[in-house]
């Protein structure tokens, strides 16, 4: 396993007794919070009685990068040849090797309306949360009523702060006994000084965000485009209505994201809406692996199959980001037809020019109930409800080039829609 410095905060939160029913690590990204939980939880691996753990992420793909694998200081990292992934009637799980007997940690999805399914009946010993305000407080619920029984009862969330409204503050935090930890940048201690002044030009640009993701404090999303988008609203089990049509809308980058979005298009209650049932996202910048145009446009007509035989629909177009010619050139060598996205570059509504048309645009269909999420197995929405949720404007009310490439293409997406369906 690669060597690892802790902070003074880290060192405090690993050696910490297991005296609580939950622990709490809130803060900004990249504190350094879920690391020290990935240490702080091996140790607990080690001392419990209890053979069955869950780590619950938004879905089973995070809840595995977060916790098990976690840039090479994961789980699976820390114990090496004791540890090994296997999967039973109870699903996927690292086994791993301790002094107290074998230990089984299962990793599942939690940001589904049904997802507590997957563990009723399950007796567990622990719980880890990771990103707890973006899982279906069902599922939460739910953990905490499989841990009842155990021997060493333990709880651990990690989350960004959220809004001082969100519900898992009043039914979770304040319900249990908890400890809190607050957390910074200045907790981390692989991040330079020269980074951290980096990151801060960049913040300091919207005030919402610098509180958020430079203080850690809890603040309301003032300055969030998106702000009517509601994850018990627009969130839906299965796609309702008749379909009409398939298509695609994608922003690509190799140090940016690469983002591709499946869309169906359904009538339903004498209203077209428009359905994003699928997304296919990575980013070079965020895993630190930067992958080839050649790679991606593989990856993607992967995706591509997947999603027709998951829908049982031919899919009509495939628009791409005019400026990323490299990614349309390499989809057309592994046999898929592309058009340049409607990118609004040319849109002028009243006083809105460029984006602006295409953001409002996406805001009424968002309004008007005629975008909605649909839940789905693989290629989930987990990256597009944190951007859709931080993607802000600036102190003069431009939208900060920041969180956008799912916006980009989700915007994409709408103009289409909104062409061909609403005007």
């Amino acid at each position: 396993m690669n060597k690892i410095t802790f902070s003074p905060k880290q060192k405090e939160v690993i050696r910490a007794p297991f005296d609580v029913t939950l622990e709490v690590n809130e803060g900004t990204p990249r504190s350094g919070k879920t690391t020290a939980g990935v240490f702080r939880y091996a140790y607990y691996l080690t001392i419990t009685p209890d053979e069955n753990h869950l780590i619950v992420a938004f879905n089973q793909e995070q809840a595995y990068r977060l916790f098990i694998e976690c840039d090479g200081f994961g789980l699976k990292h820390i114990f090496g040849d004791l540890a090994q992934l296997k999967h039973d009637d109870n699903g996927d799980h690292l086994e791993i090797h301790t002094p107290n007997g074998i230990k089984k940690v299962y990793y599942k999805g939690g940001g589904k309306a049904d997802s507590h399914k997957a563990i009723t009946g399950m007796s567990l010993g622990s719980v880890v949360f990771c990103e707890i305000n973006l899982l279906h407080m069902n599922m939460i619920q739910e953990c905490f009523r499989r841990t009842f029984a155990a021997k060493m009862r333990y709880h651990l969330a990690d989350l960004n702060p959220p809004p001082p409204n969100h519900p898992v503050i009043k039914e979770v935090f304040e319900v249990q006994n908890t400890r809190w930890r607050h957390w910074t940048i200045h907790d981390n201690p692989i991040i330079s000084e020269e980074r951290k002044k980096e990151i801060y030009e960049t913040l300091k640009k919207n005030p919402y965000l610098l509180q958020r993701d430079w203080y850690g404090k809890r603040v309301m999303p003032e300055g969030v485009i998106y702000s009517m988008f509601d994850m018990e609203k627009h969130i839906k089990p299965t796609v309702l209505g008749m379909p009409y049509e398939m298509f695609f809308a994608a922003d690509g980058g190799q140090g940016d994201a690469t983002s591709v979005s499946c869309n169906i298009v359904t009538r339903y209650k004498d209203k077209f809406r428009l359905n994003r049932v699928a997304h296919y996202y990575h980013s070079g910048k965020e895993t630190g692996q930067v992958k080839a145009m050649s790679t991606y446009a593989r990856e993607i007509k992967a995706f591509v199959k997947w999603c027709v035989e998951k829908f049982e629909m031919r899919y009509s177009e495939f628009f791409v980001d005019p400026a990323c010619r490299s990614l349309r050139e390499e989809l057309h060598l592994v046999g898929i037809d592309t058009r340049k996205a409607d990118n609004n570059a040319h849109d002028i509504k009243g006083t809105s020019k460029g984006i602006e048309v295409g953001i409002e645009r996406a805001q009424n269909v968002i309004t008007n109930e005629q975008f909605f999420l649909v839940e789905t197995d693989k290629y989930g929405h987990y990256h597009f409800i944190k951007e859709i949720g931080l993607y802000c404007r600036d102190e003069n009310g431009k939208p900060i080039d920041e969180y956008n490439d799912a916006m980009d293409e989700f915007r994409y997406s709408v103009n289409y829609f909104y062409r061909r369906y609403v005007l």
